[in-house]
């Protein structure tokens, strides 16, 4: 497997992109939000990828972030849903927004990207529930701080059952220094009182 790739950015056709590693030319597609990130082409470039082996054609696909790499995978495992489109949702929605809809459960938000129709993306809402990377749903929110406790706990408070929701709103008020076993028994107190 393909993890990541650094090299020079030798060409830059959306959404493909050439990179090249070591005298090697890396054909890669990517979503337009990483596509928007690129600097010029000659300079050096690192990305995050996931390669895709079929019968008819060995693809790679690049992204700027780790968190865009694993929306990709969430979406690719969705039943109807293949690389093109799940490129086709991240190029449309950022992962903050795509959790956002994912958590409120937003059917118009999804169908505002290209190739995704109504029933897909009732599909795509109900299988991605729970999954979705939750950190990035809390984050959409406004609620969780990137370098708080609370990204463990949300992640604690999911496998105990609650929802995306309730999770996000228990972590919301947590201070950035509490140790991790009393900010799971806050959250915890917080989730009783409702």
């Amino acid at each position: 497997m393909i993890g990541r790739l650094s090299g020079i950015l030798v060409a830059k056709n959306p959404p493909q992109i050439t990179l090249d590693v070591n005298g090697v030319g890396y054909e890669i597609d990517v979503p337009m939000s990483t596509f928007y990130s690129l600097p010029a082409t000659g300079q050096k470039v690192q990305l995050a990828t996931h390669y895709v082996v079929r019968e008819d054609a060995h693809l790679l696909f690049g992204f700027a972030t780790e968190e865009e790499r694993a929306a990709f995978r969430q979406l690719i495992k969705v039943t109807g849903i293949g690389p093109k489109v799940a490129l086709s949702v991240l190029s449309g929605l950022t992962v903050a927004e795509l959790n956002q809809a994912v958590v409120m459960q937003d059917v118009k938000r999804l169908t505002r990207v290209p190739g995704i129709g109504n029933k897909t993306a009732e599909r795509l809402l109900l299988e991605l529930r729970g999954k979705v990377m939750v950190v990035g749903a809390a984050l959409a929110a406004g609620s969780v701080p990137v370098s708080s406790p609370a990204n463990d706990v949300v992640n604690a408070l999911l496998s105990l059952g609650y929802s995306d929701k309730e999770a996000a709103a228990a972590c919301r008020d947590l201070p950035a220094d509490l140790p991790i076993n009393d900010a799971i028994r806050q959250a915890l107190k917080h989730l009783s009182k409702k």
